[in-house]
């Protein structure tokens, strides 16, 4: 068995919406310190066996990440 997580986010040099929101949201709850916040996707995968770093790349930018706006990274997890 394995396990891939997949994590997805916006670009760096990309304006993050929902992130200024969640700044914009602390301060206003009275938490300060918060100068910039990213928010992306968390995305994890149960294979019956361990898939290849090819096979989990074409998944992620086929379906999981839009690679004009979003960066993915990916870890493998193999268990018994």
């Amino acid at each position: 068995m394995a396990k891939v997580v997949v994590h997805v986010m916006p670009k760096a040099e990309l304006l993050d919406p929902q992130g200024a929101a969640v700044v914009s949201a602390l301060g206003r709850l009275g938490f300060s310190g918060a100068t910039d916040v990213r928010v992306g996707k968390r995305f994890e995968l149960a294979f019956d066996r361990e898939p290849d770093e090819v096979e989990i790349r074409k998944i992620a930018s086929a379906l999981l990440a839009n690679e004009v706006i979003e960066d993915y990274d990916f870890q493998v997890e193999v268990t018994a």
